[in-house]
């Protein structure tokens, strides 16, 4: 499997991508190129076998991973037979298994990071702030033990969709004469059906990503995607999909499903209940791209349990749950039920 660096064309010394520029530079000399540029410049200067040229390296299996030599130093790097982007331990050379971007397993689309680890870590404070169960000694006292910027393998998918849903609604009327209060309840049968075509809906292809928080950072704004080019991916790290484009359309059927019965439901209105009796949702002319979306990663760890962050690389959108001070949770709720009771005891002597 090939193994590949980028390297400034000036100097030599190792490139990265810079979220801020969208462009590669080289932290030596100080040059900035042009990714899609230097991606031709590369493929030219591979076909002269010059110094230039992307030089290829075999993976070597192990019984709990992958070990892939660096084409600059030589030292070996420890993935999986996912890993598509990753840093040398020794030199700390950004380093691509081009290997694992090639044939099905090459992106169509590839949306840049944006922001940087700097702003990962003010998104972390941020998160912080308003959070009043949460221990003080977590901010204060615990530590980032880790910051990964990671291309994640996503699937985008395109479908039709039709859905139709029954509902039971009621309509409640109140009046009242010098004798009585009267109530109506009248009863509906509320009928709803429509169609959608959805667009890019995304569904990440990897088994390290948790759905959940993968779905909570959306959503990821595709109109920035490119096509696809290693060199942007110099600097961070990156996976291929292990879930294939078939594996993931359950899952996506399921949300188009959701975000029908939602429309529909939005549309039953003016009523004072309404239940739904029945659903369906079926979908049709799906297709699928494959693209690498950015996602920043950070890892904390706080009396012996490790808590875990993720940020839209793109948008900023910062997710993660916290520990909870007990003593502040049954202190509010202590304080929240003597606040109702009160009235009730004053109520009740009032009344006696």
């Amino acid at each position: 499997m090939d193994v590949l660096n980028y390297k400034c064309p000036s100097c030599g010394a190792p490139l990265r991508f810079d979220s801020n520029t969208q462009k590669l530079a080289c932290s030596s000399c100080g040059n900035e190129y042009d990714p899609v540029a230097l991606e031709q410049l590369g493929r030219e200067d591979d076909e002269k076998k010059d110094s230039f040229s992307f030089e290829g390296y075999s993976g070597e299996e192990m019984t709990e991973g992958v070990v892939y030599t660096c084409p600059s130093c030589g030292g070996e790097i420890i993935g999986d037979e996912n890993t598509v982007a990753a840093k040398c331990p020794y030199c700390d050379n950004p380093t691509v298994m081009s290997g694992n971007v090639s044939g099905i397993f090459r992106p169509d689309f590839v949306i840049p990071f944006k922001l940087t680890k700097d702003d990962a870590k003010k998104k972390l404070l941020e998160h912080y702030k308003g959070k009043v169960l949460m221990p003080k000694s977590f901010k204060d006292e615990n530590k980032i033990n880790e910051i990964k910027g990671i291309y994640v393998p996503f699937w985008l998918f395109d479908a039709d969709a039709d859905a139709s849903a029954s509902y039971r609604a009621t309509r409640t009327f109140t009046w009242s004469d010098r004798n009585y209060i009267y109530t109506r309840t009248d009863h509906f049968s509320v009928y709803r059906e429509g169609e959608a075509h959805f667009e890019h809906v995304p569904v990440d292809g990897s088994t390290k990503m948790d759905d959940a928080t993968m779905e909570a950072i959306e959503p990821f704004d595709l109109t920035a995607a490119v096509p696809f080019g290693s060199s942007y991916l110099a600097g961070y790290l990156a996976d291929k999909y292990d879930v294939d484009e078939k594996a993931s359309e359950p899952r996506v059927g399921q949300r188009m499903k959701t975000s029908m019965e939602d429309y529909l439901r939005s549309s039953v209105k003016g009523y004072a209940t309404v239940s739904r009796q029945r659903s369906a949702a079926n979908t049709k002319n799906g297709k699928a791209v494959y693209a690498l979306l950015p996602v920043w990663l950070l890892n904390t760890k706080y009396k012996g349990e490790t808590y875990t962050f993720a940020m839209n690389g793109q948008t900023g959108k910062f997710v993660g749950n916290l520990p909870c001070d007990k003593g502040k949770f049954w202190g509010m709720f202590l304080g929240i039920a003597a606040a109702i009771a009160a009235p009730i005891v004053a109520l009740l002597t009032f009344v006696l």
